[in-house]
């Protein structure tokens, strides 16, 4: 590839690192690069546009083996909205799960932080104030689906 781009421009023009430009094409992410005969990794300007689309996509949540088959969807031909549609819409109900699960969680924090002011400290193998059967952590109940 004649006049490719090297990976430290690449990687400046999308906004990722070197490593991680190396890493995405590692894992399979990114195709991998043709190689100079100096064996220095050339790139074509629609590897810009994938790893901006990576970038974005992270930034959504999406883990790097859903984007990949994103991206293997496309270089397939086909549009890949509609699975990008569904990873999106199980990510937004698997963020509600985990609000619902840090809320239950900063509501025993707040809890144990009340009683600590109320209750005076008492013989515990760590820690009374956590230790205290009223103060009991529980799992938060999950909604059945």
């Amino acid at each position: 590839m004649e006049g490719g781009l090297k990976i430290g421009e690449v990687a400046r023009r999308a906004g990722v690192t070197a490593k991680a430009v190396r890493f995405y094409e590692t894992t399979g992410v990114l195709p991998p690069a043709v190689r100079a005969v100096n064996g220095y990794r050339l790139y074509g300007e629609d590897t810009l546009d994938i790893l901006r689309f990576i970038k974005q996509a992270t930034g959504l949540g999406l883990r790097l083996a859903e984007i990949k088959d994103i991206v293997a969807i496309r270089k397939g031909g086909r549009p890949p909205c509609a699975h990008v549609h569904r990873l999106l819409r199980d990510k937004a109900a698997e963020l509600d799960r985990k609000l619902a699960d840090l809320l239950a969680v900063r509501g025993r924090v707040r809890q144990s932080l009340a009683a600590w002011r109320r209750a005076p400290a008492t013989k515990a193998a760590v820690c009374p104030h956590i230790e205290a059967e009223r103060l009991t952590i529980r799992p938060p109940r999950r909604k059945q689906v």
